[in-house]
């Protein structure tokens, strides 16, 4: 499983191989009701010309998402480039899992290579197809830009304050479980002396050395 940890919304690129029999699943932090795209394209790799094709039809990529809850956001089928979008209901770690649409064999399966952009928050709108189309002006862009990045930084800070308060709840609760099994270390250890102390006696008293 690939790790992919964001907290800050902005583009992130990577791209990655895997074979058409296998699948692949990374972790993405997001923030409640937030809306993430992903421009992908997946590359199959040419046997015969030793590289990865520009065009690979035939090829499709099958996307499964999961909300912290394991309830399932996204499952469906995408052609070899596209783009997939969602909104997150609910913060925290969402698993995104990405499987080829290939019927071939686990022995005799080929090479991909995964091309991913992904767009989060304020990044994932289009502002100049918006503009288009609600004949926005320029400033009135750039404002809408600032109440989306605003409001997501909120969305953001209260993601990061319910971690605090979930950390803090957990490391309360290890505190005193830590407390509790000191206290009941000592107790063990003094029933453990006590219990000494008296078979000592009677031994003592029962060999008349006392």
């Amino acid at each position: 499983m690939i790790t992919w940890l964001s907290l800050v919304c902005s583009v992130d690129c990577l791209y990655f191989h895997m074979k058409e029999s296998s699948k692949k699943c990374f972790i993405e932090e997001i923030p409640e009701e937030t809306m993430v795209m992903v421009n992908y394209r997946v590359q199959k790799f040419d046997e015969q010309q030793q590289k990865y094709l520009e065009d690979s039809p035939g090829i499709g990529i099958h996307v499964d998402v999961k909300d912290p809850s394991k309830k399932m956001l996204l499952n469906k089928f995408y052609e070899a480039k596209g783009r997939i979008t969602f909104t997150s209901h609910t913060s925290g770690e969402h698993v995104i899992c990405l499987y080829s649409n290939s019927s071939r064999g686990w022995f005799n399966s080929g090479k991909l290579r995964v091309h991913l952009a992904m767009s989060i928050g304020e990044h994932a709108n289009d502002y100049g197809n918006m503009a288009e189309k609600q004949k926005l002006s320029d400033l009135q862009i750039r404002l809408r830009q600032l109440i989306d990045q605003t409001d997501q930084i909120a969305k953001e800070q209260g993601y990061q304050r319910s971690r605090e308060e979930r950390f803090r709840t957990t490391s309360d609760s290890t505190n005193t479980r830590v407390l509790w099994w000191s206290v009941a270390q000592t107790l063990v250890l003094i029933a453990t002396g006590i219990w000494q102390m008296t078979n000592l006696k009677r031994f003592f008293e029962a060999k008349k050395l006392v």
